[in-house]
């Protein structure tokens, strides 16, 4: 977990930072789905939802899951090689405070989910 205050969190909790790490993970574990995002906005927009079924502030789509559609304004759409795809809500910081970034965040869900995209994980089973 990154630091929340400070100088390091100031370093840290940048989206140029935060889609590089989660790139990194995309390519080093091939994941289906994962989101960098304040537990405050997924807790309060999303009200804890399974995951791979909502948006942060980087999320990242496997390829499996389809194609990402157009997205609006300031959100950018970068391939992971040919994994997936990441998608930046804002360059600037996302706080789940602002009622701009949680309106966008609602806009991209709904897009992503229409697209059928957004689906939970599915579970292994025990053996």
């Amino acid at each position: 977990m990154p630091p929340h205050k400070g100088g390091a969190a100031e370093r840290i909790l940048t989206a140029s930072v935060l889609a590089e790490v989660v790139r990194a993970m995309a390519l080093a574990y091939e994941p289906d789905c994962g989101v960098a995002t304040s537990d405050l906005h997924r807790d309060t927009a999303w009200q804890r939802p399974p995951i791979g079924t909502f948006t942060g502030w980087i999320t990242y789509l496997s390829r499996q899951r389809g194609t990402v559609p157009p997205l609006p304004a300031p959100v950018r759409i970068e391939p992971v090689e040919d994994k997936g795809t990441l998608i930046i809500l804002t360059p600037e910081r996302f706080t789940a405070s602002s009622p701009e970034h949680v309106a966008l965040a609602a806009r991209v869900q709904e897009l992503l989910d229409r697209a059928g995209l957004l689906r939970p994980l599915q579970q292994p089973v025990p053996k």
